[in-house]
């Protein structure tokens, strides 16, 4: 089974971070300000994986 990334809505600030490193797996929610999962198998998780180092508030993890 492969791993799904997943953003915790709640602490997600918008800043885009993830779009950057994977544009295929995430977008940015206007109307909420929040990023979104839109194809969790979009990229190769390594990519998936930087952008989940580089969210500044550590929304982004693995699905359990």
């Amino acid at each position: 089974m492969e791993k799904i990334p997943v953003i915790d809505l709640e602490d997600c600030v918008g800043c885009g971070s993830c779009l950057e490193i994977c544009p295929e797996v995430f977008t940015l929610n206007e109307a909420l300000g929040k990023a979104l999962v839109i194809n969790p198998q979009g990229c190769s998780e390594s990519r998936i994986e930087e952008a989940i180092e580089i969210c500044p508030v550590n929304c982004i993890h693995w699905a359990e």
